[in-house]
């Protein structure tokens, strides 16, 4: 699997809205920085996604214009464009923002987020 891949599989993971799909495409050491809230370990990101898909039933999370700005054979960035729509209290709801996210390669020749930062739009 390349860095590409890696993404293409943690966006698949995360519209599952189950996080044990989505913690084996993170790094150990992963942090995150949404709009409103840091997280500084896998335990403070996996509630905010539980918490993200309680209140948003059925949601559907997309990339697109994604860029690969940075590339070599340890480590890659991208930004891209995100999407997201479903469902809060029965209506359907819908947001857009910007990402950023680096993906590492581990020991075991993995390649594994270990940052993101989402800005919202809308």
């Amino acid at each position: 699997m390349n860095y590409e891949d890696a993404l293409k599989k943690y966006i698949e993971a995360t519209n599952t809205h189950d996080f044990n799909h989505v913690k084996k495409v993170l790094h150990e050491k992963a942090i995150y920085w949404f709009t409103d809230k840091t997280c500084n370990n896998i335990s403070e990101i996996q509630k905010y996604f539980e918490n993200a898909w309680e209140l948003i039933k059925e949601e559907v999370y997309t990339a697109n214009d994604i860029r690969w700005i940075s590339a070599d054979q340890n480590s890659a960035t991208c930004i891209y464009s995100y999407h997201y729509e479903g469902y809060h209290n029965g209506k359907l709801v819908s947001g857009n923002g910007r990402a950023t996210n680096i993906f590492i390669k581990t020991d075991n020749n993995e390649w594994k987020l270990i940052h993101e930062h989402l800005s919202s739009l809308s």
